[in-house]
């Protein structure tokens, strides 16, 4: 008997040991499938327009969908109509404001309708991949603003948030030279737009190397060359929250210098808090996206200047490439499976040019309905 235990030591030993292997195996197997679906999806819809090269849609379906609900997504939504009327199809835009939830149930009510392409800016794209790759097995997936890296996507539209978000921190460098306390203001830091222009908002304010892989943690302030960051706060596109934010934080640091709103609506509500508080002009602004009031703060000497993408580009450009897929002109597709559409800085120097030609393409999309 007491000769026994080493020889059952010995074999529990040897069957944990099997068990170990037998489930990293399995590990390995599950990951090779979870992977495949989505090389197998886009090679299904490549297999689709090869097919419409014979069959061109009619009047196809076709839907731009963004992340939440914001002056820049109407300017995207314009865009979308505007191509839509010149290319004869239909194009359905739709806007969740309630989040994650309400995206995932407007994309499955998409796919329900039979929409033949979608062009969406994921709001977790980690944590979309189902039902992102149901789309691409009923239709044609693209994204847009953010990307979904790993999902079953044909293409990404938009511009590189991470060179963005550096444009927007050397524009605040460049009017705070000196060094002070930063605040950052932001809607949620979940998707991949977000993060990379967090990132690179902090590296260009920093005058570090260009590194997008960098990550500090968002979640804790710092100093560095001469800078501090006294912290980011979030929202959740929660428009009351947003400028919450911005009040307590203008309260609770008497010496705030300078703050950056990365998301539209941030930068727009920092203006008005500003406005109403008197300080105006005291509390530097470094902007991003083209509220009209941080036009008019532009303008006015309130604001240094903003980073602005090109909703109104995202919204023509998705339907454009969407519906000559649907023509089977694969070629469309760039290479790489970007389409860049860069960004650019507007200060008082060009602000009213920029202005016209937004208020034209405004006029262009309402046009268009």
């Amino acid at each position: 008997m007491g000769a026994g235990y080493p020889c059952c030591a010995r074999l529990r030993g040897m069957t944990i040991h099997r068990t170990v292997a037998v489930l990293a195996t399995a590990l390995s197997l599950c990951t090779a499938m979870a992977i495949a679906p989505a090389a197998d999806l886009v090679a299904a819809q490549k297999e689709r327009i090869a097919g419409y090269a014979k069959q061109p849609m009619k009047s196809p379906h076709l839907s731009f969908v963004s992340n939440g609900v914001a002056d820049f997504w109407t300017i995207a939504k314009a865009g979308s109509l505007a191509a839509g009327k010149d290319l004869g199809c239909e194009v359905t835009v739709v806007f969740p404001g309630a989040g994650l939830s309400d995206q995932k149930r407007m994309l499955e009510d998409l796919v329900i309708r039979g929409i033949d392409g979608v062009s969406v800016s994921p709001i977790d794209p980690k944590n979309q991949m189902e039902v992102l790759n149901q789309i691409a097995e009923q239709a044609l997936l693209i994204t847009n603003d953010s990307d979904a890296p790993g999902s079953a996507r044909l293409c990404y539209i938009g511009m590189d948030n991470y060179l963005a978000g550096r444009q927007c921190g050397e524009l605040a460098r460049k009017g705070l030279p000196n060094g002070g306390e930063v605040a950052i203001f932001i809607g949620r830091l979940e998707q991949d737009n977000a993060k990379r222009r967090w990132q690179g908002f902090v590296d260009g304010l920093l005058s570090r190397s260009v590194d997008a892989e960098r990550r500090d943690d968002h979640t804790k302030p710092f100093t560095e060359a001469g800078y501090t960051i006294v912290g980011t706060w979030t929202d959740s596109f929660d428009r009351a929250k947003a400028k919450a934010n911005i009040e307590d934080v203008m309260t609770r640091y008497p010496k705030l210098a300078l703050v950056t709103g990365l998301f539209e609506y941030n930068s727009v509500l920092a203006v008005e808090v500003f406005r109403q508080a008197g300080r105006a002009g005291q509390i530097k602004i470094a902007a991003f996206d083209e509220g009209a009031d941080v036009l008019v703060g532009i303008r006015e000497g309130i604001v240094l200047g903003t980073v602005v993408q090109d909703p109104y580009g995202y919204g023509y450009e998705s339907i454009k490439l969407l519906h000559a897929l649907t023509q089977g002109k694969l070629d469309a597709i760039p290479k790489d499976g970007v389409m860049n559409i860069p960004a650019r800085t507007i200060t008082k120097d060009n602000v009213d040019a920029f202005w016209s030609d937004l208020k034209a393409k405004l006029a262009a999309g309402k046009a268009a309905k």
